[in-house]
């Protein structure tokens, strides 16, 4: 899976958890709003929308979602392991690259030397090994973006409730996300000063009990590679004999 697969797939989720979050912890602070029957609620029309849940700072802060569910150590070893559970399979893909990239050689360079019967036979076992191989690509590559996926949201929605508390206590009212850039976002700058992003994940991995890996470095991306199919050679044509 792509790192934008990922953000398209679960931005839905990030808002969704972080703002369930927000109201949770603004109704348990005496905020909300009130929901009986003969409470009195502020006059709307379809025109106006709802207030959104902040907090009780002043402070906008940021943080990046998606570097904070790689970077948690939770997300380095589970997404660590995904890439070595697809490591077989990505293996099996890459033999039956190999040989179909090895039938569409011999198509270049014999094709022109083979009887009529020979080359159509080549010309068929390539065009069928490439549609089996395409299928296998695709499937594999689902898998891997749901497998994926499933984890994103796992961490996501324990890094939730430590992202409000974390912006509670420290005087934010609000905290937008900055995963994607300008123009996906309509985030067009950001000063790092406000950023929460290392904080979130040195709560999350205390709260969490997940040690540091092993070997020191960057998060991990997310295990899956894309495979490219190759393209098939275009067979060459030759005059019929006269």
């Amino acid at each position: 899976m792509t790192r934008k697969f990922l953000r398209s797939v679960l931005a839905f989720a990030v808002i969704s958890l972080i703002s369930v979050s927000l109201i949770s912890a603004r109704a348990q602070a005496g905020g909300a709003v009130p929901s009986s029957p003969g409470a009195a609620t502020p006059s709307t029309t379809p025109s106006t929308p709802a207030a959104i849940p902040t907090g009780p700072g002043s402070k906008i802060g940021t943080i990046n979602i998606e570097q904070a569910v790689f970077a948690s150590n939770e997300g380095q070893r589970d997404f660590e392991a995904l890439k070595k559970k697809l490591d077989p399979k990505q293996n099996e893909l890459k033999s039956q690259n190999d040989e179909l990239e090895s039938l569409q050689k011999q198509l270049q360079t014999q094709g022109d030397k083979l009887n009529e019967d020979a080359r159509a036979s080549l010309v068929k076992q390539i065009e069928t090994k490439k549609k089996s191989f395409d299928r296998a690509v695709q499937d594999a590559q689902e898998d891997a973006q749901n497998q994926q996926k499933e984890i994103f949201q796992r961490i996501l929605q324990k890094m939730a409730p430590v992202i409000v508390k974390h912006a509670q206590e420290t005087g934010f009212a609000m905290i937008v996300d900055t995963s994607n850039p300008w123009p996906q976002s309509p985030i067009l700058w950001y000063g790092e000063g406000g950023d929460i992003t290392k904080a979130v994940v040195d709560l999350y991995n205390t709260q969490s009990g997940v040690p540091a890996p092993a070997a020191a470095g960057a998060a991990p991306k997310p295990a899956a590679q894309k495979t490219t199919a190759p393209k098939p050679a275009a067979p060459k044509t030759t005059d019929p004999p006269k």
